[in-house]
């Protein structure tokens, strides 16, 4: 592109863009001499050259990839979507191989790496990983238990380059923690890891998979991770995959998880809040929620000012978010994001075993373009009933993950909603509700 044609699409995009998002040309300028933030808008760019303007959006590449770096693990916990334990997968990735998938991922223009596991500090070499994704411009994020991480391995992995670190929680006091996680102890740990991460000065996400055994400690946790100075709290969904299938009866009913996304939306509008914990969640219906509230709360049309809380959302940001909720919101499997697993197979995400490739042997750039499992996912007019005839599928969708490991199809319905109650009834026997 010659430079007559990239100055004015910058300028319009500082111009235009600060005045959508309530945001002074001044302070997107600043924002332009970040390097990950520029490499986050050349990905958003590709996306809009490969794929169109669409509703959702889909970039160039994922803006996320999260890779599942090894299967060891030093905790045993029962919702673990890998099943980690003390064996390695047979064929987990060596240095040499996993430097060559970094190069892969920053050739493609990946905007975020996310280091998880099992544990990834079981890795005697994740610092030279990590400072090989960031080498490559790739922002760089590890998704830990942190019972491993001492002051002076928090100071190490932030010298090295890690900018993010998700650090999970099962509960606010050690008897609901460790009995989730399998080891005593545990809570202890993982709380000092958490202190050690703040006081390096990393931005720290505590993320709690909310079920029926910490359903109704949820307020205390919250409470917990502000008087430890967390950045965000990230409320998970239970997605039953791995270990997981062994403990369905605690995933939360479609009314508890309602009554729940209710409950944090109304604690993050607390305008009391100000400087505190910010409150999100990977479940879709999350940004369902917030609308609809937002809309009784005006008595009509939501209001210019809803802030979408998507998982991709950033709480810095003020202003008219709602604009873009159809682009950006719901689920991101396959779309904004997808997931590597220790042997290099590519799948949508995390919580979706479905292998569409393999990164080293396969054009990741063309899977992510071409794949027909991804392009399902993209496509929301697919989703079968009620997801797929639903007024807020563009900002919600349901989690695919979840359907796919409940019905074997990653286009059924989520059951987890209260607008597919009768998905859920059907998993529970009970009778199918028909509208009058």
């Amino acid at each position: 592109m010659c430079s007559h044609i990239v100055y004015p699409l910058v300028r319009w995009t500082v111009k235009v863009g600060g005045a959508s998002f309530g945001v002074s040309e001044e302070a997107l300028k600043e924002r332009f001499k970040d390097p990950y933030w520029r490499r986050g808008l050349a990905n958003v760019v590709r996306g809009i050259a490969k794929h169109g303007v669409r509703r959702p959006f889909t970039p160039g590449a994922p803006f996320l990839v999260v890779w599942n770096l090894t299967n060891l693990c030093n905790l045993r916990c029962k919702h673990c979507y890998q099943s980690a334990g003390p064996a390695k997968h047979p064929e987990e990735l060596g240095t040499a191989e996993a430097l060559r998938v970094i190069e892969i991922l920053g050739d493609a223009g990946v905007s975020a790496l996310a280091f998880s596991g099992g544990e990834p500090l079981m890795r005697k070499d994740l610092t030279e990983l990590v400072k090989a994704a960031s080498e490559h411009g790739i922002y760089t994020a590890v998704a830990t238990n942190a019972t491993l991480i001492t002051k002076e391995k928090a100071r190490e992995l932030r010298d090295a380059g890690i900018g993010y670190v998700q650090i999970s929680l099962d509960g606010a006091k050690s008897e609901t923690h460790d009995g989730f996680r399998g080891m005593p102890g545990a809570f202890e740990r993982t709380v000092r890891g958490i202190k050690n991460c703040v006081e390096a000065g990393i931005f720290t996400e505590v993320a709690t998979v909310v079920t029926k055994h910490n359903y109704s400690e949820v307020p205390d946790i919250l409470d917990l991770c502000e008087e430890l100075g967390v950045d965000w709290w990230m409320m998970y969904n239970f997605v039953p995959t791995g270990r997981g299938r062994q403990i369905l009866e605690l995933d939360l009913s479609p009314e508890e998880r309602e009554n729940l996304l209710r409950y944090l939306w109304t604690r993050l509008m607390d305008s009391s809040r100000e400087g505190k914990t910010q409150i999100l969640s990977t479940a879709p219906q999350y940004a369902r929620v917030a609308l609809q509230m937002e809309e009784m709360k005006k008595g009509g049309g939501p209001s210019e000012e809803v802030v979408v809380p998507t998982h991709f959302y950033n709480p810095k940001l003020h202003g008219r978010l709602l604009n873009l909720s159809d682009f950006i919101g719901g689920c991101g499997a396959g779309r904004f994001y997808c997931a590597l697993d220790p042997n290099g197979d590519i799948t949508p995400c995390v919580f979706l075993h479905l292998k569409v490739g393999n990164i080293l042997k396969d054009d990741f750039e063309h899977l992510w373009d071409t794949n027909p499992v991804f392009l399902d996912l993209r496509d929301r007019d697919k989703l079968k009933p009620h997801c797929g005839e639903c007024e807020y599928r563009y900002v919600c969708g349901g989690c695919r993950a979840r359907a796919y490991n409940y019905f074997g199809d990653y286009l059924a319905p989520d059951p987890g909603c209260v607008n597919n109650i009768n998905a859920w009834n059907q998993l529970q026997g009970k009778p199918i509700q028909v509208k009058a």
